[in-house]
């Protein structure tokens, strides 16, 4: 799946169960920040469409010059 296409999914329309559950990634803290978030990417697939439990979440990512890295360190820094 390309990135436009991770952007492009609906939620209203997406089966859940297609979805990653981001509370059973599991991420090596003695991992190297950049293996961090590449882990992350991995193991949720998709960054901007994914579960948490039961919920769907949309994610959507903002040009305030903040990074996608940035972004996405700061959100597995909270699982």
């Amino acid at each position: 799946m390309t990135i436009e296409e991770m952007k492009a999914v609906d939620i209203r329309t997406v089966d859940p169960k297609t979805l990653v559950d981001v509370t059973t990634i599991k991420i090596d803290e003695n991992l190297s920040k950049e293996e961090r978030v590449a882990e992350f990417l991995r193991q949720v697939k998709n960054p901007y469409c994914f579960r948490v439990g039961d919920v769907v979440v949309k994610n959507v990512y903002s040009t305030d010059g903040v990074t996608l890295q940035d972004r996405f360190e700061q959100f597995a820094r909270t699982l």
